[in-house]
């Protein structure tokens, strides 16, 4: 699914694509709600969660619990060639995650810091297992590159929707490692 690709120093070595990326302030933590921290109060997921999840659910508590069991969902997922997160090269953003808890469908919309990006596939791959792997089974996810952003949008897009080639590419073991140090927290 993803190839070797010209680039990737964190991924793979070689050439950093974008030596010089624009870097963002990371937004401020949001405070927790008593009516989030209280388990007897119902909590629909939202937007703000998928982003920026700050409290988990109690194993054991409830048909779809745990889930959501790591801090900031997708805002700290790595990128795989700089020592940044996705939020810090704006990547993604809570405005382009888009969620529908009575429908189980989240969107992400990611948008790759160059138009000709070729780590496109591994950051969607990212976010695509680290939703697959913190939201309930019943949610339908769609991760895909924001409308006019990237050269290769549409099959990049074909490629994270499709989810035979999704599995295919968990199967390979090392391009799992680089989607899990994707996902690891930075030290």
């Amino acid at each position: 699914m993803v190839g070797g690709g010209g680039g990737g120093g964190g991924a793979g070595g070689g050439l950093l694509e974008n030596a010089n990326p624009l870097i963002y302030e990371r937004s401020g933590e949001r405070p927790v709600t008593a009516g989030e921290e209280d388990e007897q109060v119902p909590d629909s997921i939202d937007a703000r969660e998928i982003f920026d999840i700050r409290r988990c659910r109690a194993a054991g508590k409830g048909a779809e619990a745990p889930f959501l069991h790591w801090p900031h969902l997708i805002r700290s997922i790595n990128d795989p060639e700089h020592p940044l997160t996705l939020e810090e090269l704006n990547v993604v953003e809570q405005v382009r995650v888009q969620v529908s808890d009575p429908e189980s469908t989240v969107a992400v919309a990611f948008t790759p810091t160059i138009p000709h990006c070729s780590m496109a596939t591994l950051i969607g791959l990212s976010i695509k297992v680290k939703l697959l792997r913190s939201l309930p089974q019943r949610f339908k996810m769609d991760v895909h590159i924001t409308p006019g952003t990237h050269a290769s949008e549409h099959a990049v897009n074909k490629q994270l929707a499709d989810k035979e080639r999704v599995a295919a590419a968990l199967e390979n073991t090392h391009l799992l490692e680089v989607v899990n140090q994707c996902l690891s927290a930075r030290s």
